[in-house]
């Protein structure tokens, strides 16, 4: 299975770069390749668009607390839906996705799941917002394959994520 993560802070330009890089690294891969997404806007609704397009299965991890679907905005929400209707399995996992360190902890046991990530890095390092170096550190720490997609003219929201999720981007 192929996992993603990455910033969610992208520029617009760089949105559609990392949309064409991610598009040739899933066509390069095996027909049997799986995705492995945990539901969300951003990123992982992309990589899950993708998976698809490329005709790759796709796996969906939701959350969900006391035996009911969680997610943290009406935009989340969406995401998760069309990524129901884009997956040939789901997983429910038990977390809140509005704790930070529970999806994490999350992202942890998804890249553990997997034999390959796929990260969208500038190699930055985490911070209190952004784990994408910690996920990059945690894959490798266990022989987990890492492959860093940062074209050539990527760049970051200078205002930071929370002007990306307005513009309906993030992770």
């Amino acid at each position: 299975m192929i996992t993603v993560t990455g910033h969610a802070d992208l520029t617009p330009d760089t949105w559609e770069l990392v949309r064409e890089e991610l598009r040739e690294r899933l066509r390069a891969m095996p027909a049997d390749a799986t995705g492995l997404v945990r539901a969300g806007a951003g990123l992982p609704l992309e990589f899950g668009r993708l998976v698809r397009e490329v005709g790759r299965r796709l796996v969906v991890l939701l959350p969900e607390r006391a035996g009911i679907l969680t997610g943290a905005s009406p935009r989340n929400r969406e995401a998760h839906r069309e990524l129901l209707a884009l997956a040939e399995g789901i997983r429910m996992l038990p977390f809140d996705p509005l704790d930070r360190d529970t999806c994490v902890g999350v992202d942890e046991r998804l890249v553990s799941d997997c034999g390959r990530l796929l990260a969208v890095w500038d190699g930055s390092p985490s911070s209190g917002r952004d784990a994408t170096a910690h996920m990059v550190a945690y894959a490798r720490a266990r022989g987990i394959a890492v492959e860093i997609l940062w074209p050539s003219g990527a760049a970051r929201e200078p205002a930071g994520p929370a002007l990306s999720r307005a513009r309906g981007h993030g992770h």
